[in-house]
């Protein structure tokens, strides 16, 4: 695809939440459900959020899981155990090792995605090369151009792909924020997303042989990784750059995505981003930070601000959250408004937000009935460009350098509000944690400019940021490019 070529595709999503562009290539057929119809679903990744997946699935009407779908046999055993109890002995589930399996199965409806984040986007487009409908645990993406791929995949071939946001079937939040661009509290200046709880280190494991259950190729699949080492299995995968994203695309991702989704309606991608932040005190094997500070600017001058703090401490607030501030100085905090210079919040009454009911998981369902997906709540448009937002955070930080922990670490220039909030951080890491200026550091990230057209850095440190927009693949496992779904 030429950069031309591109330019105009991506144009044509800036839009594309109409139903037009999920609904599918001209001439494509999907089976659409009737309402009584039986749906088939597999669940793949099984130890932890896959648990959620499966007790999800069993609670909806006429849906069967058909597969599970593991590469630790010993934990694919469990999981099938888990189920026949369940469901009382009724369930006839197969266990397989490999998606590919389940994937040339044609009575199977959907996938659900419950693997590690490398495994993400490309069991996604494979199921929507396949024609299965397809839910996908967050971030859909484990880096930005794959995630430009499943978007593409799903609109060839019209299936619906709902993203594993619970926070997108809350008729509340969604109506909260159809009131805020409608301008009920006025102009929104900044959407603040917090990811605030607290983890522990993980100390180091030695590279070892991998035990005989689990299969270590399936294992690692599109994320080239040589050794094997236990910290991977089964979830702090998570604090590695290979196969996770941090807490930033992790827990963050819905809180990300909360705030992505405040922001004026025409918006895809911000123009410039930066972070900061560190690996603080726990001197562990793991790489991704557990204190972050992200700023994303907006073409049309708003903002999205985001909040990782992991580290525990006595008095530690926790804080999954989503605040939202105005232009005039007025904010929302947990759910109450403050006008300008009042301490006195009023509670938000808004009416409830256009979304397809029954949850999560009802909501894919009758999507997938039928056959329409704009129905999902989360669909794959929104994912992709809140995990975008996760993404260039991300890359900023891993691109920044080592400076003294102080507070002038960030570079805000004149920009207050930023360095407001980045102090109320600091103070936490500084007076709270206990971190010290002599022996601590800061990374630092650049500035990085985006061009939301093109997906692609422009201007200073293009050719580094644009070098972190695609993992390398492992033979068997590549992800495709955009013009090859």
């Amino acid at each position: 695809m030429t950069k031309s070529n591109r330019r105009q595709f991506l144009k044509s999503t800036a839009v594309a939440s109409s139903a037009a562009f999920l609904a599918g290539a001209p001439g494509f057929s999907l089976n659409v459900l009737g309402a009584n119809d039986r749906l088939r679903i597999a669940v793949a990744g099984l130890n932890g959020r896959g648990k959620s997946h499966m007790d999800g699935w069993l609670g909806q009407d006429n849906v069967e899981i058909a597969y599970l779908v593991d590469p630790d046999q010993q934990v694919l055993d469990k999981s099938l155990a888990r189920l026949d109890e369940k469901s009382k002995g009724s369930s006839n589930c197969k266990g397989v090792a490999d998606i590919r399996k389940v994937l040339e199965d044609p009575e199977i409806d959907a996938i659900s995605i419950a693997t590690p984040n490398h495994w993400h986007s490309l069991m996604t487009i494979w199921g929507a090369q396949a024609g299965k409908h397809v839910y996908v645990e967050k971030p859909m993406s484990h880096d930005i151009e794959e995630g430009r791929v499943a978007v593409e995949a799903q609109r060839k071939y019209g299936v619906v792909i709902q993203h594993g946001t619970q926070t997108r079937s809350n008729e509340h939040v969604a109506g909260l924020h159809e009131a805020i661009q409608a301008g009920k509290f006025g102009r929104l200046q900044i959407s603040y997303g917090y990811c605030c709880k607290p983890r522990s280190g993980i100390g180091f494991d030695q590279i070892t042989t991998p035990p005989d259950h689990l299969d270590w190729n399936l294992w690692r699949g599109p994320a080239r990784i040589d050794n094997y080492h236990a910290n991977f299995v089964h979830y702090d995968w998570h604090w590695f750059w290979k196969t996770g994203n941090g807490d930033m695309n992790n827990q963050g991702t819905h809180q990300l995505d909360v705030a992505r989704w405040a922001l004026d309606t025409d918006l895809t991608h911000p123009v410039r981003v930066m972070a900061l932040g560190g690996r603080f005190q726990w001197k562990d094997q793991g790489e991704t930070p557990n204190t972050m500070f992200g700023i994303a600017k907006y073409p049309n001058g708003q903002f999205v601000y985001f909040n990782v703090r992991n580290v525990n401490y006595e008095g530690y607030q926790r804080q999954v959250e989503n605040e939202y501030y105005f232009e005039d100085g007025g904010r929302i905090v947990r759910d109450k408004y403050y006008a300008k210079g009042s301490d006195k919040g009023e509670k938000v009454e808004v009416e409830p937000g256009n979304i397809t009911p029954g949850g999560n998981w009802g909501s894919f369902i009758t999507a997938c009935r039928a056959g329409k997906p704009e129905m999902a709540n989360g669909n794959v448009l929104d994912a992709h460009n809140g995990c975008v937002l996760g993404h260039l955070m991300n890359n900023s930080y891993r691109l920044g350098k080592k400076v003294r922990f102080n507070a002038k670490a960030g570079r805000f220039g004149d920009d207050t509000d930023a360095y407001e909030h980045f102090m109320k951080l600091h103070s936490v890491m500084s007076d709270g944690v206990g971190m010290p200026e002599d022996g601590a550091e800061y990374t630092v990230g650049p500035w990085l400019t985006f061009d939301p057209e093109t997906e692609t850095h422009i201007g200073d440190y293009a050719d580094h940021a644009n070098a972190l927009m695609k993992d390398i693949n492992n033979t068997g496992f590549e992800v495709p490019k955009a013009h090859q779904v």
